[in-house]
């Protein structure tokens, strides 16, 4: 029988190899400005993404970086995409200009036209008719004479005003490339420096008001959420210590994927978006319940072997439900890995979040948890006296 609780160093070890790494490029991100550590996307700092691909194919993102600079974007990223496109983040230009909504058109009064009829024209004395738009399809009156027709109202129908039109700096649609505002100046500056824009393939905008938003909301989220596994796991099993190792093992998770997106942020650019916080909570919530099925185990393990050493009916627990474990990720592994392959750029972060956390989700629900629940239930023996017992039976079953 494999002894996993026996060799709980040595997994122990190999955590603390991934996670230090990782955890050392995330402190990196505040004190380095962004050069290293976790990249975020404009949902989190603001600014403006354009992506898009001249007609020139031999124009390189250095001299695109370049023209930026001298066009007041001296921190601008320009990176290219395996279909010729060029990904412009321009950090400094939170959102486009736009115009304001035209004025309405203001009411004017109407001139009042004279009573048209077969006879002469209505004397000098006669009141004028009412506003021509008031009736427009009155048919003349057939008398000889004619009527002296009403006063007319003191504000006549307006003119109805025109649609306001759209405004030139605005968002309207992604693929049709500005040229008004200051984006506008600045792609009119690029073509006349490097040619015509052949295509664009999306534009967008993020202010710091909304990006500041979306981090309160995913710090919150995360740890609502993680307060709320422990406090339902505790309640469960009627035990604390079931509900701290097993967030335990969730930051772990988050430790580990958030590491990696600050390696691979640092080395390749990768950047953190809006649907990462997604990924988190999805990785804490397939961690838990992974973690909940073991815990369960040893629980139902622990009534019927009641006696025997705490950790040979973890170690036992963890060996029925491996299996289980296992072949469960190993599914959801191959998922996400054609899901990663296949399913383009717009979810291959989001997915590579989800891939990363599930595979440590499920080795830390096998191989921290329930190891952590052993050294916590062995320290709190040693702490009242009861170590020597199980020592002695272990050595006899060895």
């Amino acid at each position: 029988m494999f002894d996993i609780i026996g060799k709980k160093k040595w997994f122990f070890a190999f955590s603390l190899l991934v996670t230090i790494p990782g955890l050392i490029f995330i402190l990196l991100t505040p004190f380095s400005g962004g050069k290293a550590g976790l990249k975020f996307s404009i949902d989190y700092t603001g600014g403006t993404v354009w992506s898009i691909r001249f007609a020139d194919a031999n124009v390189t993102p250095d001299q695109v970086r370049a023209e930026l600079a001298t066009l007041g974007q001296p921190e601008a990223t320009v990176t290219r995409t395996g279909s010729g496109f060029f990904d412009i983040r321009l950090t400094k230009l939170d959102l486009r200009d736009v115009q304001p909504t035209p004025t309405p058109v203001p009411t004017r009064l109407l001139t009042p036209a004279p009573t048209v009829g077969p006879t002469a024209t209505a004397p000098p004395s006669t009141a004028p008719t009412a506003a021509s738009s008031a009736a427009p399809s009155a048919a003349p009156s057939p008398t000889p004479t004619p009527t002296p027709s009403p006063s007319p109202s003191p504000t006549a129908s307006p003119i109805p005003s025109a649609a306001p039109s759209a405004a030139p700096g605005g968002t309207g649609a992604n693929t049709q490339v500005p040229t008004e505002g200051a984006l506008g100046d600045i792609a009119n500056a690029l073509q006349a420096k490097f040619g015509p824009i052949a295509a664009q393939a999306s534009l967008s905008s993020i202010g710091a008001v909304v990006s500041s938003d979306l981090i309160q909301q995913a710090v919150v989220l995360i740890l609502v959420g993680s307060l709320g596994i422990l406090g339902w796991i505790t309640l469960r099993f009627r035990d604390v210590r079931f509900g701290v190792t097993a967030l335990v093992a969730l930051m772990h998770d988050v430790i580990v994927v958030l590491g990696i997106f600050a390696i691979l942020g640092t080395l390749f650019n990768v950047e953190v978006d809006g649907l990462f916080v997604t990924a988190m909570l999805t990785v804490i919530g397939f961690s838990v319940h992974d973690t909940i099925v073991v815990f369960d185990r040893i629980r139902e393990n622990r009534s019927r072997h009641a006696g025997e050493p705490f950790a040979e009916i973890v170690n036992h627990s963890l060996l029925q439900t491996f299996g289980r474990s296992i072949t469960t990720s190993f599914t959801v592994v191959l998922t996400l890995t054609t899901l990663l392959l296949f399913g383009g750029a717009a979810t291959s972060q989001f997915v590579l979040a989800l891939l990363i956390g599930i595979i440590s989700g499920t080795y830390s629900s096998i191989f921290n948890a329930s190891p952590l629940l052993v050294v916590w239930q062995e320290w709190d023996d040693r702490r009242k006296g009861r170590l020597a017992a199980t020592r002695t039976t272990r050595r006899a079953t060895t």
